[in-house]
């Protein structure tokens, strides 16, 4: 009976892991149903209101029809591209500078005293609200909205990397010092390796940002992403493609923050096994 009982036991706990994942994909359909479902009920409501039968193209039918379209014509990749390049250089430069920037701050506490009160401040500050001065600074629209999203980016890696170069052992430091470690060797065989995923986390979350503030940013003088489509669609009254086109962001947004989940969870999980 107790031989009969532990199998049970065992065949339960090889279970649970399938189990969870299977109810985890059933909750996110479910959650995914009620959102549809909101939506043809919020067209349902509109197609029926003789003020807003103007915008009936928002409801799901007809958005996702042209979707179908604008994927097949390749239309949804030519409005995609640009604007993903402009977002990439963009995290690119708030890496280059929010990981040393980061570094230097989290390793000295003078600095840190020094610095937090100014770059609070200058965090606050909406990255849109540098938009007149991009326009002046730089020669050209592509450089302006890569700088707006460079500093809506660069804040959530540096206050991650600061965090993470806080977090460090003392004695992590302490036995590197005894072995004979340069400055150079503690940076990248103690202090990088030790705040990889603070970074990783700090770049996920500048990318939700980064993504968020690219289609205002893109409202500027350029013909080209996501945003531009989005007001190409408005002012053309063409809401079927205006709605396609928000239901595009969603996807390539939700598909770039998942992907930078699995890699913090990929690292993390070679960092703990090592």
């Amino acid at each position: 009976m107790t031989d009969i009982a532990h199998t049970g036991r065992q065949a339960r706990a090889m279970g649970l892991p399938k189990l969870g994942r299977a109810r985890g994909l059933v909750n996110a359909a479910i959650g995914m149903a009620g959102l549809l479902a909101l939506w043809w009920l919020g067209g349902r409501y509109v197609a029926n209101n003789p003020d807003m039968m103007a915008f009936a193209s928002f409801a799901p039918a007809p958005t996702l029809a042209r979707l179908v379209d604008m994927v097949a014509s390749g239309e949804v990749i030519d409005m995609a591209l640009p604007s993903l390049s402009r977002v990439g250089y963009g995290l690119a430069y708030a890496t280059a500078i929010g990981v040393p920037t980061g570094i230097l701050v989290g390793r000295g506490p003078r600095m840190h005293e020094i610095t937090n009160v100014p770059f609070q401040f200058l965090r606050m500050i909406s990255p849109l609200a540098w938009m007149p001065i991009a326009v002046m600074v730089f020669a050209t629209w592509d450089a302006a909205i890569i700088f707006l999203i460079t500093m809506a980016a660069v804040w959530p890696i540096l206050f991650s990397t600061a965090a993470g170069v806080r977090r460090i052992d003392p004695a992590w430091l302490k036995v590197a010092r005894n072995l004979g470690a340069n400055p150079f060797h503690m940076l990248f065989t103690v202090i990088l390796p030790a705040i990889a995923i603070d970074v990783l986390t700090g770049i996920r979350l500048a990318l939700g940002v980064a993504w968020i503030v690219l289609v205002p940013a893109e409202y500027l003088g350029v013909t080209s992403g996501l945003g531009y489509a989005i007001n190409d669609a408005r002012d053309t009254l063409d809401y079927s493609r205006l709605a396609a086109t928000v239901v595009v962001i969603g996807m390539i947004g939700f598909t770039l923050d998942a992907l930078a989940g699995l890699l913090v969870k990929k690292f993390n999980w070679m960092r703990g096994g090592q």
